[in-house]
């Protein structure tokens, strides 16, 4: 097991006994730098997609409101999405990366094939599985569909929208071969082109060019799959003159089976609250799928409960996507490298996961303060969206989500760094037991709870997923992660958490107090109150973290020395 500083074999006396370092500060000025400069790159163009992914949610849900046809059509979104999220954030990723960046280090020829093995292998079998599923839709919408308008609509939907499969999954492997060369940001960026497309195929409706909302349902779901081609040319047009693409030798093909065989286990591991969220729009779009009973009982589920699922979704993925998921995106190829050293490998590992729990942890408690105001102000008030049930029952559903964000990010970075350690069996393991929990619990919960029972259930199972990968750590991983400097910054970090949630609470009855505001606020209001609340709580988790001297604050600042050379340089 790795000490916590460095020994002294020196035979002179000992000097004066002072406090060991902790074990985070073991970090090489590079490493610490790069991670802290990848986040911020990561974060700030990840937030830029995510606004815009934002804004592309606002109109569908203006244009489609929280119906059967919303529900419809996220649920045709719903599986190149799942993809999406496995490969780009990162399965596949996550099983290439640490065996191309080691290759590049010592074989420059033997890793483009690897490349291009991989990317031709991953568009034959992807290719391969639309057709397939394409067939399958066609006989559910042929004998199952012609009697229900909606039914119908729903698998037309999905079978537009699902050749943005394969080429989601092919720039997510461009992506992750960007990343091995230091250069995130056009992968981060790519989502943005997917966002505006959708967009601006939603604006024709508003500007009267389409003339009904079924149409346009169609329009916005043609364009995202037009932005999914323009994706891969931009990804290309990144990696000129960093590959050569090739043919891959037999050494290639042998390192390029092996990450297939990673592959599969890396997809269930880090797949789990994606394959999750799949089972929760499955059951929630039971109703039109299928019927109102289930299990022999009928359902308190309706219409509806996939457009509020979906939708609120994006909320609590919005803190997710833009800092939890960055701080993984960085910390993997650290990790990668770190990983033949234990001692730097535990220091880059810790280090990310109090990074995470530091932006995580307030960001759950936030989303559950103000959860009614968001809800309202994203997808209602003024014309169009969701209607004041909709969104009293996004806000319980909010509620569920709320406090496994902090989990969500732990997890990725926890997942992580098993696969940079050759261990894909055991994330995966972990996973399959969770997914089974997440089903268990959603049959159990949503009688009483609705759509909102689902929500609790994936917050659950990600809370015991990752406490089960802690605490497998010093088996698998030779260490745990959660020493006692650790476990100590986890406690300061709760603590500016709790306070700023007092903060926040108190700003919110007090601007109440004062605006007068009547049991049902305007838009305005309620922006006017939400905006307050978020600025408070930034502004008192900031001061609460310097009072505390949270080093993480510090972390997130770091830069790397002037003119060190490492792979990690961004671009």
């Amino acid at each position: 097991m790795p000490t916590e500083g460095p020994t002294n074999s020196d035979p002179q006396p000992p000097p004066a006994p002072s406090r060991p370092a902790p074990a985070a500060q073991h970090i090489p000025a590079d490493s610490a730098g790069h991670l802290a400069s990848a986040v911020w790159l990561i974060s700030a163009l990840t937030l830029l997609s995510r606004v815009a992914g934002l804004a592309r949610d606002v109109v569908t849900a203006r244009l489609f409101g929280d119906a059967a046809l919303a529900s419809a059509f996220r649920a045709a979104y719903a599986l190149p999405n799942l993809f999406r999220r496995l490969f780009g954030e990162g399965a596949l990723s996550a099983a290439f990366l640490p065996e191309y960046t080691r290759l590049r280090q010592t074989d420059q020829r033997t890793a483009d094939g690897l490349a291009t093995a991989t990317l031709w292998l991953l568009t034959l079998a992807t290719g391969a599985l639309t057709v397939v599923v394409e067939v399958i839709l066609l006989s559910l919408l042929f004998f199952t569909a012609h009697d229900n308008a909606d039914r119908a609509l729903s698998f037309k939907l999905m079978m537009l929208m699902l050749p943005l499969m394969p080429a989601v999954c092919i720039t997510a492997i461009l992506g992750g071969i960007l990343q091995a060369h230091g250069r995130f940001g056009p992968t981060a960026a790519a989502p943005i082109i997917l966002n505006l497309f959708q967009i601006a195929a939603g604006g024709l409706f508003t500007l009267g060019i389409l003339a009904d909302t079924v149409t346009t349902a169609y329009a916005v779901a043609a364009a995202a799959v037009f932005a999914g081609l323009v994706q891969i040319l931009w990804s290309l047009v990144a990696l000129r003159g960093r590959v050569q693409w090739q043919r891959a030798s037999a050494k290639a093909r042998r390192r390029g089976a092996r990450v297939f065989r990673r592959f599969i286990p890396a997809m269930i591991g880090l797949g789990a609250i994606q394959l999750n969220s799949m089972i929760d729009m499955i059951i929630a779009m039971w109703p039109l799928w299928v019927g109102p009973t289930l299990l022999g009982f009928a359902v308190t589920l309706d219409e509806r409960s996939n457009a509020i699922l979906s939708y609120v979704q994006a909320l609590y993925q919005f803190p997710l996507g833009v800092f939890g998921l960055a701080v993984a995106t960085a910390v993997f190829p650290l990790l990668s490298r770190a990983a033949p050293r234990k001692d730097e490998f535990a220091a880059v590992l810790r280090r990310g996961l109090r990074l995470s729990l530091f932006i995580g942890l307030p960001a759950a408690v936030g989303l559950a303060i103000v959860r009614e105001d968001l809800v309202y102000v994203i997808y209602s008030g003024g014309r169009g969206g969701f209607t004041m049930e909709g969104v009293q029952r996004g806000a319980a559903v909010l509620l569920g989500f709320a406090p496994g964000v902090w989990a969500y990010s732990l997890n990725h970075v926890m997942t992580r760094a098993y696969y940079a350690s050759r261990n894909t069996h055991t994330p995966m393991r972990v996973a399959m037991v969770m997914v089974v929990i997440n089903i268990a619990l959603n049959l159990t919960l949503i009688w009483p709870l609705r759509e909102a029972g689902m929500a609790w259930a994936t917050a659950t199972s990600a809370m015991l997923q990752v406490t089960c990968l802690i605490a497998l750590s010093p088996r698998h991983l030779g260490f745990s992660p959660i020493d006692s400097t650790t476990l100590r910054a986890f406690a300061r970090i709760g603590l500016s958490a709790a306070l700023m949630a007092l903060a926040v609470a108190g700003v919110s009855h007090l601007f109440t107090a004062v605006a007068s505001l009547g049991p049902e606020p305007s838009w305005p209001a309620r922006a006017l109150r939400l905006a307050a609340c978020v600025i408070a709580g930034a502004a008192a988790y900031t001061l609460f973290a310097k009072a505390a001297r949270l080093e993480e604050l510090r972390w997130l600042f770091t830069r790397p020395p002037k003119g060190s050379k490492t792979t990690m340089h961004l671009e």
